[in-house]
């Protein structure tokens, strides 16, 4: 914390980025937590901007993450939605929430952050880039006027039966041509301030691209405006913030736990969910932002989950929904060179103070603007450059990296990356499967002799091809079983080459010599 100003001529205007990235997507987690029929009481759409504080400022202040951003997660939405309707109301909700956090503490003091050094790196490149291509089809509708889906949303299949292609297709036929005109001159502004010539200006290095792109869709709208109604940007077509009249009406957005709750099992239940799921979420963004991190820089996952764990207690204490470390506000923080967390803990403070003072200016902002950022970001997420080195690198490594895309896009983050895992498992079973022993042939006396040499680990994973090496030995011929060279051999590689040595080389007649066999 002692250096945290140090490099604020960069944390500042990244931190403004990750706010205008980040209200849309508070605002639509929000918005999809309120869509639940038949339950009183629920969440309003403030609770995900209490999340997005919350992630900002708390989680930011104890995280020991330099450039990782949280806040709430869309992958979320499913499970918030089911566990509102199983408890029956949300302020039963946020003591799950709060409960939720307790575990993460748990967690992060026993150590259990060490799972998120078991991802395989095809398959976090795989996440990255299935969410940049996924920023890209979500925000098209936006960026082209069509907003019957809210911001935020990453699910591929959606609750009134569209799903993210369809959209696209009804977005062409709801053309907006303000919506089209504000979208297109953000993304020229953008692109326009990732020039080497812009970059190289002092003046371009404090004030962000996006920013620029947000005043320009808010005096462009206003323009457009006199152009007629049919160019005038109005409605759902803009941020809505909710607007506070007095300090007592601000108060009422915030929403406090049923502690009367804790008799009911399903709260637990639902709190270690939310733990698990926010926990993992938050170990595989972590392991993304420092792939992406220009420094390298490694993150102590345990302290990131204590982190989560403060943050997940507040923000139930208070009414907001639950936090993890997320990809795309962590991406954008990187893109605009960020060197601490103080952006992060300036997008915190950001997202209060917004809310609190100047919600009327902010719902001035076209989202087709914030769509066009979304898309740039997107686009830096998964360049074709990507794929290309992937493929390069073989298909060990370019299967998982596509099936982790097509599985993230198609069902969701956690599940995408079990798909990913599962080809990654595979392609590390095949190589273990010729690994840790070494086939030697040669003649001897006109007689051909296969001498195996094990390594100095062998484990079970090696059983499948010794034993395929063992079965292609032809009877009477010789064999020579070497395990000199051997620190440790797996019990079921033991009884395998037992059982060959006792039992099959006597009936098929073929000759062993074991050296150092236990």
């Amino acid at each position: 914390m002692n250096n945290l100003f140090k490099n604020w001529r960069n944390d500042l205007p990244a931190g403004l980025v990750v706010f205008l990235v980040a209200l849309p997507l508070c605002l639509g987690v929000g918005l999809a937590s309120t869509k639940i029929d038949g339950i009183e009481g629920l969440p309003n759409i403030f609770s995900g901007i209490i999340a997005g504080v919350i992630g900002g400022i708390i989680v930011g202040i104890f995280s020991g993450s330099r450039l990782g951003v949280s806040g709430p997660a869309a992958g979320l939405i499913t499970i918030v939605s089911a566990s509102i309707i199983t408890l029956g109301s949300f302020e039963s909700f946020l003591l799950a929430v709060m409960i939720s956090g307790v575990i993460q503490l748990i967690a992060g003091f026993i150590g259990a952050g060490i799972i998120g050094n078991y991802f395989p790196s095809a398959v976090i490149k795989g996440m990255l880039a299935s969410i940049g291509i996924m920023l890209i089809l979500k925000e098209i509708p936006h960026a082209l006027g069509y907003d019957a889906d809210f911001m935020g949303d990453e699910a591929f299949f959606q609750k009134d039966g569209h799903n993210t292609f369809s959209e696209l297709l009804y977005a062409i036929n709801a053309l907006h041509p303000g919506a089209i005109i504000i979208s297109l001159i953000s993304l020229a502004i953008l692109i326009l301030f990732e020039r080497p010539y812009f970059k190289t200006k002092n003046i371009f290095k404090i004030i962000p691209g996006a920013l620029v792109a947000v005043i320009f869709g808010i005096l462009g709208n206003s323009i457009l405006g006199m152009a007629g109604q049919n160019f005038e940007i109005t409605g759902k077509h803009l941020v809505s913030l909710p607007v506070a009249t007095s300090i007592m009406e601000f108060t009422s957005f915030f929403s406090f736990p049923d502690f009367h709750s804790w008799k009911d099992p399903n709260v637990y239940i639902i709190g270690f969910t939310i733990a698990l799921v926010g926990s993992l979420e938050t170990l595989l963004s972590v392991e993304a932002t420092d792939k992406m991190d220009p420094d390298k820089n490694i993150t102590p996952t345990n302290k990131e989950l204590k982190a989560q764990g403060i943050g997940n207690l507040v923000s139930g204490l208070i009414g907001g929904l639950p936090v993890t470390q997320v990809i795309v506000r962590s991406s954008a923080n990187i893109n605009s060179n960020a060197k601490t967390k103080l952006s992060t803990i300036l997008h915190g403070i950001l997202l209060l103070l917004s809310v609190m003072f100047i919600p009327k200016l902010l719902n001035l902002i076209p989202l087709a603007s914030l769509a066009a950022i979304l898309i740039m970001i997107g686009y830096k997420l998964a360049k074709i450059d990507l794929f290309k080195t992937m493929y390069k690198l073989g298909l060990d490594q370019f299967i998982p990296f596509i099936a982790t895309i097509i599985g993230v896009l198609f069902t969701d983050l956690l599940k995408g990356i079990g798909i990913g895992m599962v080809f990654s498992i595979f392609f590390i079973l095949k190589r273990n499967f010729r690994n840790n022993y070494r086939l030697i042939e040669e003649r001897k006396d006109g007689h051909s002799v296969r001498t195996i040499v094990l390594s100095e680990e062998v484990s079970f994973l090696n059983k499948a091809g010794i034993m395929v090496e063992l079965s292609k030995l032809e009877e009477e011929s010789s064999v020579i079983i070497d395990g000199s060279k051997c620190k440790e051999i797996d019990l079921d590689v033991i009884e395998l080459l037992r059982d060959f040595i006792n039992v099959t080389s006597k009936e098929k007649k073929i000759k062993v010599t074991a050296i150092n066999i236990p």
